[in-house]
Order: C-alpha cells, then structure tokens, then sequence
C-alpha cells in the first residue's frame, strides 16, 4: 500500500529568501529533531540541482542508525523540487516541495508519497509507528520554520 502525507505552511518572507533556505541540503539537518540522528555524509555541499545525490544517515528506531540516499530528481527554481530515496529504509519514498508566492509572503505545500517494506508487517507497523514518527518530524519542521522565520499573520 501507497501512504501519502501532506502538509501546508505559510511564512512571511520572500519566495527568494524561502528558496534560498529551502534548496540548500545543508539546511536539512536544522529542520530535522535532533532524536533522528540525522546526519549528511556527502552531496550537500552544492545548491539543489536535479541528479544530484545525498547520502546521510538517520537512527529512527531503538538508535540503529540507517543509510539514505536520495536523489534530486526534479528542480524548477523558485517553484519545486522532488527528492526519492534510491536507497534507505522505505520501499518508496517520492517527495515533492512546492512554493509559491502569496500576499505577505510563501506558501509551501509538501506531499510525501511512501510505502513501507515488510508487507503486512509493514502495514500493521505504518498506523502503530510510522505515521505518527513522519507527522512528528513534519510537526517539528514546521515550529522550527516559525522559529527561524516567524508566524504568518492573514
């Protein structure tokens, strides 16, 4: 089975200054929880292009740190990007970024489409564990945007 997960957030600063923040890999790692483990081991030294290729690791469960890598598939400056995991813990991982100018500043939809290895084990697993892990780590994302770029105010 296919999950999805999306997320909408506004923030009151320019489509350039989001762009900037968000096509910098580097900048993953400040919008992760520090319980991931997160850690980039090589390609995010250059701003996003498409095929570009990040290898970093995460220790989601019990501290077992995993191997990720994933691929910058799609960019449109100013507009979207798509990164897949090639490799890690998922048997799919498609990600699309979008942003968009709006009055008083950005919005920015994410839409995650997932499955999960193990078959039914995977399945019993996404409701009891995996859900609730990835609507964490995007909770944490979207205090820590507010953190670093304030509240958007309609």
């Amino acid at each position: 089975m296919v999950y999805r997960l999306k997320t909408v957030q506004k923030l009151p600063i320019s489509l350039e200054k989001a762009w900037d923040f968000l096509s910098d890999p580097g900048n993953l790692k400040d919008i992760t929880p520090d319980y991931m483990g997160f850690k980039i081991l090589a390609g995010a030294e250059e701003k996003m292009y498409a095929g570009q290729i990040i290898k970093y690791t995460v220790t989601p469960v019990l501290g077992i740190p995993l191997g990720w890598v994933t691929e910058i598939t799609h960019v449109r400056d100013n507009e979207y990007f798509v990164d897949e995991q090639r490799f890690g813990p998922y048997r799919l991982w498609h990600h699309k970024h979008f942003i968009k100018a709006i009055s008083g500043g950005v919005e920015m939809i994410d839409i995650v489409d997932y499955k999960l290895p193990f078959g039914i084990f995977g399945r019993i697993a996404h409701p009891l564990f995996v859900k609730r892990q990835l609507n964490q780590i995007f909770n944490y994302r979207y205090n820590k945007l507010i953190e670093l770029f304030g509240a958007y105010r309609d």
